[in-house]
């Protein structure tokens, strides 16, 4: 099982992150998200996981998801994640998640449903709400359990969902068998809050419909420079970070200083005294000296056979895992015929 890999000759505790199909990779998915992932590959057992059936809570296009589904495992190669290391696929195609989906649900109550912070953003002022936006927190929880993950990399808007996960996995080991892993939160200690280039108080989103608001991760060079160069900062001119007054200043530093590993102090030494157009112009060089080699390896793993090879091991070593778990859940709660 998962937890028994080992490297170097101890235990590796593993790490389970599922990231959605809808919309563009932003600059903040990135920096918070893939980035971080392929430095924790080398130290964990990592499963990264193309939640296909959460991006269905809400109404999608297929054809525009199949393709979101596609780019993004291409993106994730791209990043450096390697299918040696890690285990990568589409949660739809290891049917055990929609089945402990279920078994999750049903130790669940309607309460501590209604009180997910998200449910209540989702569901304000609509009139007719699909029930999947309601009870998708227990699969959520059937993705993290599956994997006995130790960590799961979130960023703050999630930690209620890992909250929960660890609650439902509580109530289960008492109630039937004590088989699961209680896991934690990982917050990113960079990247986790990418600020909004129009609005720097909100976090950069990738269903933002002002198209200034985010750095996509496939947007050209030129696209990139606009954005930063768009970007709202404010009427004094002198690049200091100072979070409070100047959010969006100081927003354009930490990219900064995550791009170019070097500090924020140093930052604003390098620019004292030389106003925000010079700033913004060399912190556009850094991010597309950066991203532009990523889209060339995914325009050509958009085009190879080695996208879907990948995705097919992935499929079949998460399923090895995944299946083992959810017939110890049926076991314990008394599912399907005992086999002899």
């Amino acid at each position: 099982m998962a937890k028994l890999s080992l490297k170097g000759g101890r235990k590796m505790k593993t790490i389970f992150s599922g990231i959605q199909p809808s919309g563009m990779i932003t600059l903040g998915n990135y920096l918070g998200a893939l980035k971080q992932f392929v430095e924790l590959q080398n130290e964990y057992n990592c499963y990264f996981c193309i939640v296909d059936q959460h991006a269905i809570t809400v109404p999608q296009d297929r054809l525009e998801l199949r393709k979101n589904i596609r780019s993004l495992a291409a993106l994730y190669l791209a990043v450096g994640i390697d299918p040696e290391k890690a285990t990568l696929f589409i949660q739809s195609e290891v049917p055990a998640h929609a089945q402990a989906g279920w078994i999750m649900q049903c130790i669940s109550y309607i309460g501590e449903l209604e009180r997910m912070t998200q449910f209540k953003d989702k569901s304000a002022g609509k009139e007719a709400v699909s029930a999947s936006l309601l009870t998708y927190p227990p699969l959520m929880a059937a993705d993290i359990l599956l994997y006995n993950a130790d960590l799961v990399p979130v960023g703050e808007d999630q930690k209620q969902h890992i909250e929960l996960t660890r609650d439902l996995a509580e109530r289960f080991n008492k109630k039937y068998n004590e088989i699961f892993t209680l896991p934690e939160a990982s917050i990113p200690k960079v990247g986790a809050r990418v600020m909004s280039l129009q609005e720097p108080t909100k976090k950069m989103s990738k269903s933002d419909p002002n198209k200034k608001a985010s750095i996509k991760l496939l947007d050209d060079p030129k696209q990139i420079e606009k954005n930063i160069k768009s970007a709202v900062t404010d009427s004094e001119g002198i690049v200091k970070f100072d979070k409070e007054n100047k959010p969006g200043v100081s927003n354009l530093l930490s990219i900064y200083s995550i791009f170019s590993g070097k500090e924020i102090s140093e930052l604003e030494r390098m620019y004292d005294g030389k106003g925000y157009g010079e700033f913004k112009t060399d912190l556009a060089e850094v991010v597309v000296k950066e991203i532009q080699p990523i889209q060339e390896k995914y325009f050509h793993l958009m085009e190879s056979s080695k996208l879907d090879e990948t995705l097919d091991l992935g499929a079949e070593k998460a399923q090895k895992v995944a299946n083992k778990m959810l017939k110890k859940m049926e076991n314990a709660m008394g599912l399907g015929r005992k086999r002899r």
